[in-house]
């Protein structure tokens, strides 16, 4: 890399690997010259089943949606509780033992096309070659939208309201983004998970059982869709703009295809896999073409750059001068939209309005201009309201931290942001004993519980926005900024002695809930890799199905067992926040605890460790539930905790919902004068309670 100007194939190694490192996507081909391995499956063009548009002018909405009944939009969010899964990863539709399907009817025997049965600990755990197993994990394994439509009843029984998808589009050809974030066509469903016809067929049946689909799809960039010149990987310096080859064939070739609009005569081999798709996209001013991002914080880098490999779209005109990065309201107000940003907008109306999507959620939103993201979310609002779907809903992927998050919300339109910072590494370790709940006392934001609190610090009208406006997780499928990845349970090899806190903290705290696929199987994926950190997401992306990438370092073996311990506490828990609304929208405050001396206290951890006894409440409407963990793994833990004096003055009891001991449920305790008003409440170790 001798002028900055252009990263070649043989250029610098540790910065190569450093980008890598930086981008969720650090399993993209890098050297465009590796053999890729996946699957080639032919689609059938010739069956009007599948025709697909090459072009936004062939489609007509307002033919598509005429008379159309479409399924309508919750009330509210937060009560909806939602599972994130890879498409890829989740079912092939051939297990068999373990599970019932969508009418609760058992699948016992193993029929010719179900051929894998259910996982079994003793036997095949760690039996898979580990180099050949993390090999597989890297390419593409299998998991089909047949395969979620066979998976309903799993779900409904499990609790889960809405399923958030991976990106299902199609991706270039030859290449091994499994993960879906490459795109070539926006129209069209990718081969390996089906077709258009079995989105829309999997969607009606979601709603049959009362769940609701979320789709992930891409607004800031495309798949590796063209090559620059020489096929040399370019990096953004100064805005500059870089010279192409042309468009990419498949995943291999260089620029083969003429880089403007794609004459099929000439080019026949190009639809359905090369080039981009629809045509609108083939204009060479749809993309930025200013090479990788190299600053992934620099402005406005992080903004016109490529994401790695990912190609980068042009979504319009914005002010680039560093001093005004801050200032989103100007940016928004000077924003001028391209003609590609309306183009996207018509490809996500058309699948709402084709399969009856219920909300979208916005990858890479950190970069997007703010124009761009607020021109969107009024566009698919407005669609939306026009077919029904009163509340559609929009979730950004907001990385930045809490404040940027609230900003974005605010001037943007979209309706909630993923906790992908502060909220997944706050809940995952104060339940694992390792972090502050928090202390309202003061106006810092160093615990969990401080990122739900005092609304008025970001200007809000009603304690009940954080609710409505944050999705709340722990595990995801890219844990940014993390080098080692890991599961919850794949830490150390007790970790799962904890899940239980985590889920109670997730399911019965502020915001909208999402489980990450395989966390009710006790999923325990982890690099525990020494030097090499390339590729360490795969181990966060295990196959439910098996196949050759199967959880706990098995293969052939799969896990939607119904009986697992954790299967059922989502289930029983998911159950109680649906019959007691405070689970779901009451306000929220951290509740002091009684110490050995006697007073009482907001709980803190002592020299880095806090294994004590952590407790809040939610009231709604005059009613109050109190809900506890102990993270002190080894014995229980009995201690007075304050509750509001109003709601329940001394002498007045509680009773006992819902316990990791089942032997507590139903127990009333009496409320005691103490601190205002006190309940001595016992929790079993690393257990959770809730009473009323």
């Amino acid at each position: 890399m001798s002028d900055h100007k252009s990263i070649s194939n043989t250029g610098n190694k540790e910065e190569k690997k450093l980008q890598i490192n930086n981008s969720k996507m650090n399993n993209i081909p890098r050297n465009i010259s590796s053999q890729s391995k996946s699957v080639n499956i032919p689609l059938d063009n010739t069956n009007p089943a599948h025709k697909v548009e090459k072009s936004l002018k062939q489609i007509n909405l307002t033919a598509l949606t005429d008379k159309q009944s479409y399924y309508p939009s919750p009330v509210t969010w937060e009560d909806e509780v939602l599972y994130f899964l890879l498409v890829d990863r989740f079912s092939d539709g051939r297990e068999h033992n373990g599970f019932s399907d969508g009418a609760g009817k058992p699948i016992t025997e193993a029929e010719s096309q179900r051929t894998t049965p259910l996982f079994n600990l003793e036997k095949d755990a760690g039996r898979a070659d580990r180099k050949n197993w993390f090999k597989a994990g890297q390419q593409w394994c299998g998991g089909t939208i047949a395969g979620l439509h066979d998976k309903l009843g799993y779900l409904q029984r499990l609790g889960i309201t809405t399923v958030w998808l991976s990106p299902v589009f199609r991706q270039l050809e030859g290449s091994d983004n499994y993960h879906g974030y490459g795109i070539q066509n926006f129209l069209d469903i990718d081969p390996h998970f089906g077709s258009r016809k079995d989105l829309k067929k999997f969607v009606t049946a979601a709603h049959k059982q009362k769940i609701r689909v979320i789709l992930d799809i891409i607004l800031n960039h495309a798949g590796d869709v063209f090559a620059y010149k020489n096929n040399d990987q370019y990096g953004f310096d100064q805005g500059q703009q870089w010279p192409v080859n042309g468009f990419r064939q498949n995943s291999h070739d260089p620029g083969s295809i003429p880089f403007t609009k794609i004459d099929t005569h000439v080019f026949p081999d190009s639809w359905p896999g090369g080039g981009i798709w629809p045509a609108e996209f083939q204009e060479p001013n749809a993309w930025t073409r200013k090479g990788e991002i190299i600053q992934w914080d620099g402005f406005p880098d992080y903004l016109d750059g490529d994401f790695c490999s990912l190609k980068n779209l042009d979504h319009g005109i914005a002010p680039k001068e560093p001093e005004i990065a801050w200032d989103v309201q100007k940016r928004i107000r000077d924003f001028q939209p391209s003609q590609t940003l309306l183009h996207l907008a018509e490809v996500y109306k058309f699948w709402i309005g084709y399969a009856d999507i219920d909300g979208y959620r916005i990858d890479t939103v950190k970069h997007m201009e703010p124009g761009a993201v607020r021109l969107f979310a009024n566009i698919i609002h407005e669609f939306a309201q026009s077919i029904g779907k009163e509340n559609f809903y929009l979730i950004g992927e907001v990385t930045g931290g809490r404040a940027h998050a609230v900003n974005i919300l605010n001037t943007t339109g979209i309706d909630a942001a993923l906790g992908i910072n502060e909220i997944p590494d706050r809940l995952e370790f104060l339940a694992k004993g390792w972090r502050s709940p928090g202390n309202p006392s003061t106006d810092a934001q160093e615990g969990y519980f401080d990122l739900f609190r005092n609304s008025l610090l970001d200007h809000k009208h009603t304690h009940q926005w954080f609710g409505k406006h944050v999705v709340t997780m722990f595990d995801d499928h890219d844990q940014v900024g993390t080098q080692y990845k890991f599961r919850f349970c794949g830490q150390h090899k007790d970790s799962f002695r904890f899940l239980a806190m985590a889920l109670g903290l997730n399911l019965t705290t502020t915001g909208i809930p999402c489980i990450y696929y395989g966390t009710e199987q006790g999923f325990n994926g982890a690099d525990h890799r020494d030097k090499e950190d390339a590729y360490s997401d795969v181990f966060l992306r295990e196959c439910m199905f098996g196949g050759p990438f199967g959880s706990l370092q098995s293969t052939g073996r799969h896990f939607f067992n119904e009986d697992h311990q954790t299967y059922h506490f989502i289930h029983d828990l998911c159950l109680l926040r649906k019959n007691h609304i405070a689970l779901r929208r009451g306000r929220q405050y951290l509740r002091q605890v009684e110490g050995s001396d006697g007073t009482f206290h907001f709980p803190q951890p002592v020299n880095g460790e806090l294994r004590w006894f952590i407790a809040w409440s939610r009231i709604f409407a005059n009613q109050e539930y109190v809900c506890a963990i102990n993270t002190n793994a080894n014995q229980p833990l009995t201690l007075r905790v304050t509750v509001d004096y109003a709601i329940n003055p001394p002498d007045t009891t509680m009773s006992c919902l819902f316990s990791t001991d089942s032997r507590q449920e139903g127990k009333q305790v009496r409320v005691e004068k103490c601190n205002g008003s006190a309940v001595n409440i016992t929790v079993p170790p690393a257990g959770f309670v809730v009473y009323r």
